[in-house]
């Protein structure tokens, strides 16, 4: 376990830190620097009808060459213009490549909690799943947890009000990931906020969240 430094769960950006490591969110054929963590999966906001089936091949041989920590991020999202349709049958192929491969999933979810949860439901996956960037409402996080999933939350932690604010407290410290997403601002301030707001120090935070992720790449 790598103590008393930041795990970034979720981000967009590969920023030298010495006291931070990461899962970098990969582009499709992107070259990565030796020894960095990445998750790669099909976007709902960036599917593309022709390139389905030669970026799923992608992930499948990432998976088969052990190259990945997680698939995604993938999902579903009511704001974007594929179909729904569309998205459930792209998220759904990708969730049954991670679970014929034992990967964590990270996942984006936006208005769509009731299809992603009968979707899991359906497939009956043995694997994590987290959402990632969560600020849903207290209702939604209930639900969720009642399914086992896991949550990353973002900088929508640095703004009291926020649903991620509300919800922190309530999802078990075994279930949390502490994430930058796409924004610019150091892991750190993510972390040192959710402490203040659990009322615990931020080493013992760090290492609960490694935990969480040994338990969940075991």
């Amino acid at each position: 376990m790598a103590d008393f430094s930041f795990l970034n769960f979720h981000t967009h950006r590969i920023e030298p830190n010495e006291g931070a490591e990461s899962i970098y969110n990969a582009h499709f054929s992107e070259a990565t620097p030796d020894g960095q963590r990445i998750s790669l999966g099909i976007h709902p906001w960036y599917i593309q009808e022709t390139a389905i089936d030669s970026q799923l091949g992608l992930i499948e041989q990432a998976l088969q060459q052990k190259q990945l920590t997680a698939v995604g991020e993938c999902g579903l999202d009511r704001l974007t213009e594929a179909p729904l349709s569309q998205q459930q049958a792209v998220f759904e192929r990708q969730l049954l490549l991670a679970n014929q491969y034992q990967m964590p999933v990270i996942i984006h979810c936006v208005r769509a909690f009731p299809e992603l949860i009968a979707l899991v439901k359906r497939l009956k996956l043995k694997i994590p799943l987290i959402v990632h960037g969560f600020n849903a409402n207290e209702q939604i996080a209930q639900q969720l947890l009642q399914h086992d999933f896991y949550f990353s939350l973002g900088h929508a932690l640095l703004k009291e009000e926020s649903n991620a604010s509300k919800c922190l407290k309530m999802i078990p410290l075994d279930r949390l990931f502490l994430e930058t997403d796409d924004q610019q601002l150091p892991i750190d301030r993510i972390f040192v906020e959710a402490s203040r707001q659990l009322n615990c120090s931020v080493n013992e935070l760090q290492n609960q969240i490694w935990q969480n992720f040994q338990r969940i790449t075991a």
